[in-house]
């Protein structure tokens, strides 16, 4: 027996796939409704605005790690060899746009707060996997490391996005690597 998405998860899933590649603005209702099969009405029933469609999206990404962000959860790898996986290039086959979160950040501006308090929140989380996997490393200052490794990893996302060309993880490597090295010893 086949069960079939409730209209919230068809919802979810087609904002999830035309957010990431279109951008939360240039998305419209009507478009959601039809990729999610639902009526306007259904849409609002569930949601009562994109206002809170796209908290509930950010907080359904929330609960997964992002992209390259997984790799701190990788169990074949050691500490030092996960902190150096984030900066491996993205997968391109999945249609690389960069973080949904910060370019949520960005398209959102200073609107809808409740929204931000989900970006702010899955942000700080990545600092503190950070810092624990750094500690795990064993990082002399795990949450100088940490922080160090956040700031080039989210401008290496940046700037991967804002340039089409995800060769910025390429020159986040080494710098990463030698981050790692001076703070762990090895």
């Amino acid at each position: 027996m086949t069960t079939q998405a409730s209209p919230r998860e068809r919802i979810l899933g087609a904002t999830s796939a035309l957010f990431y590649r279109q951008g939360i603005q240039a998305t419209g209702v009507e478009e959601l409704a039809e990729a999610a099969a639902v009526s306007k009405r259904t849409l609002y029933k569930v949601f009562g605005s994109k206002d809170n469609l796209v908290t509930a999206y950010l907080e359904q990404l929330a609960t997964r790690s992002l992209g390259n962000e997984a790799n701190l959860a990788r169990a074949d790898l050691s500490a030092r060899d996960r902190l150096i996986a984030l900066f491996d290039r993205p997968d391109q086959a999945l249609g690389f746009r960069g973080c949904p979160m910060h370019n949520a950040a960005v398209e959102l501006a200073a609107g809808n707060q409740a929204a931000h308090a989900v970006i702010h929140r899955h942000k700080l989380d990545f600092l503190h996997r950070l810092t624990e996997t750094a500690r795990e490393a064993g990082a002399s200052d795990p949450e100088e490391l940490g922080r160090q490794l956040f700031v080039l990893f989210e401008g290496s996302m940046a700037l991967a996005t804002s340039l089409d060309d995800d060769a910025a993880f390429d020159y986040g490597r080494p710098a990463a690597l030698n981050l790692i090295t001076a703070a762990t010893g090895s």
